[in-house]
């Protein structure tokens, strides 16, 4: 995040970043989860242990996004949203980076709960880039924070 931002690019940023983190959340839930079947957040032998896990997962990445949603609302009930538009869509990339750095290095590497594709052969490759796709991710998000991004007047959110 840019240190000179307004208050309101601030507020952009914050909301977006909620939003972010369970937008990923919840497509790594769908893709990985149930469309590919290839991991649950806990591994484990009984199957119900591993939809319970998956459900409680769910359940906090929504949150992540109604309280992400809700910040955005707030902000722009109290007029304090004006600013440039990619402060918010790039911090909704940066969420969603800092959600795949912080669970594939957590729950890949640190607890070993699961991996991406758990008994593949190139296991480690795939969890090697789970954490790049969210370098990737949070790099972009913060080059479109960067100055010089498109701005958001009031007339245009009318």
């Amino acid at each position: 995040m840019n240190l000179h931002m307004t208050l309101a690019e601030k507020n952009l940023f914050s909301a977006g970043f909620v939003l972010g983190l369970g937008l990923l959340g919840a497509f790594d839930g769908i893709m990985f989860h149930q469309l590919l079947q290839w991991h649950h957040v806990v591994h484990h032998p009984d199957s119900r242990v591993e939809l319970i896990s998956d459900g409680v997962f769910h359940a906090v990445v929504s949150a992540l996004m109604l309280w992400g949603a809700i910040r955005l609302f707030r902000h722009a009930q109290e007029d304090q949203l004006s600013g440039r538009s990619a402060v918010f869509w790039g911090s909704i990339w940066v969420g969603g980076g800092v959600f795949n750095l912080a669970e594939g290095l957590i729950n890949h590497h640190l607890l070993q709960l699961h991996h991406v594709k758990p008994g593949d052969p190139y296991e480690l490759w795939y969890d090697l880039a789970y954490l790049a796709s969210g370098l990737v991710l949070a790099f972009v998000g913060w080059k479109m924070c960067s100055p010089g991004g498109r701005s958001v007047s009031h007339a245009a959110r009318s």
